[in-house]
């Protein structure tokens, strides 16, 4: 296992152990998140444990060159014609990520984003990395998104979302995948497979073609 010291580096992404799992250590400053995002790796762990940063093969993507990466059902398009939702961006950063942290889950019972992380992708978002979808109801903020934009690699690093009302994030997502795709981006980054993501019509990718796009 790689340890990670005061010097900003990471191992190669192909290092990783069978789970995924690359180094351990370092810290959450701008330039290592940066460093971490443009070269395919993510940090991921629990609070009060040393951060572990992740590369795992295969890699969860919507693949926005495909003409439908999201797969929109019926109720969900019901959801956006008749419930009321206003979608925003970059309005309630913070408060987006600490929903993300704070709203419980089905099957969850807590959530990996701490206040450290909210600190640093906060930090992010203050230069323009680090973006959020939310999703408002009579002016309450009822779901949404954030994550990592790699603009120049066409690659959003989605980190998590959330929903207090029906369909709200999955709205967010929407929101997002078509306003991507109008910007010729080619991926929004899932990181790890789950049932749910796979439902929305997320696929696996080998982790060198992943890496082939930054």
């Amino acid at each position: 296992m790689h340890i990670l010291s005061q010097q900003l580096e990471f191992p190669d992404p192909s290092q990783a152990d069978h789970h995924g799992l690359l180094a351990i250590g370092g810290d959450l400053s701008t330039e290592r998140l940066l460093l971490a995002y443009n070269s395919g790796i993510f940090p991921w762990y629990n609070d009060g444990d040393p951060i572990c940063w992740w590369s795992p093969d295969p890699r969860m993507v919507f693949d926005l060159q495909q003409p439908s990466p999201l797969k929109i059902s019926k109720s969900l398009r019901q959801s956006k014609r008749n419930r009321g939702y206003i979608v925003k961006e970059n309005t309630c950063f913070e408060k987006v990520m600490r929903s993300c942290m704070n709203v419980p889950r089905a099957q969850q019972q807590g959530t990996w984003i701490n206040e450290e992380l909210v600190t640093a992708y906060t930090a992010l978002h203050k230069i323009g990395i680090a973006k959020s979808i939310e999703v408002f109801k009579e002016g309450m903020l009822v779901g949404g998104l954030y994550g990592v934009d790699l603009n120049d690699k066409g690659v959003f690093c989605g980190e998590s979302m959330f929903s207090i009302r029906t369909d709200a994030s999955k709205i967010a997502l929407w929101h997002l995948v078509e306003r991507l795709q109008g910007q010729g981006y080619s991926l929004i980054d899932a990181q790890l497979y789950n049932d749910h993501l796979a439902s929305l019509g997320a696929v696996e990718i080998d982790r060198e073609v992943f890496l082939s796009y930054l």
